[in-house]
């Protein structure tokens, strides 16, 4: 997996007519850690990708999107993308068919019991916004100051923009449901 990120990633750096220290300094990831990550010598966090892509102009899900498949309304299961997030051990499962004119990105998420992942303020992604759906265990969100707790069912929306921090405070995994909304 690290191959296909590090490829990736220095593919779409390259079709932006970025260079290293351009993304660096978008993204506010240093270049050392770029190139590492190019070269498959490190895996990012969920948190680090999300900066790169945020620089790209792109959603994780487009970042994990394969640009050769034919559009089709229909993605079964098996043809999911699935990441791992090495720090937290997150699963990130890419659910919404590739290659559609949708601004709509749904994407599930397997989160560890006591895991955490936070998101600094990214204000350019005002335009973007999610909802966060949990279907299983416990999800606490903190946006900015403001503390939910997430039971099995409820649904919180959000703008990405936002500084937030997802946290699973309880002995079991949350699943949830993360829908992206790239425009308002």
């Amino acid at each position: 997996m690290e191959i296909a990120i590090g490829a990736r990633l220095k593919a779409l750096r390259a079709l932006s007519g970025m260079t290293l220290d351009d993304l660096a300094a978008a993204s506010n990831v240093s270049r050392a850690m770029i190139s590492r990550i190019e070269r498959a010598e490190a895996s990012p966090t969920a948190s680090l990708l999300a900066r790169l892509c945020e620089a790209l102009g792109l959603s994780l899900s487009a970042f994990f999107a394969d640009d050769q498949q034919a559009s089709s309304p229909l993605r079964r299961h098996a043809a999911q993308r699935l990441w791992r997030d090495p720090h937290t051990g997150y699963l990130r499962r890419s659910v919404s068919p590739e290659g559609t004119p949708s601004r709509v990105d749904i994407v599930e998420v397997e989160f560890p019991a006591g895991a955490r992942v936070s998101f600094p303020p990214r204000p350019e992604s005002r335009a973007m916004t999610q909802h966060i759906w949990l279907f299983e265990g416990q999800l606490q969100m903190t946006i900015g100051e403001t503390v939910h707790l997430l039971q099995p069912g409820d649904c919180l929306y959000m703008d990405i923009g936002d500084t937030f921090d997802f946290h699973n405070p309880g002995e079991t995994p949350a699943r949830y449901a993360v829908i992206f909304d790239r425009g308002r």
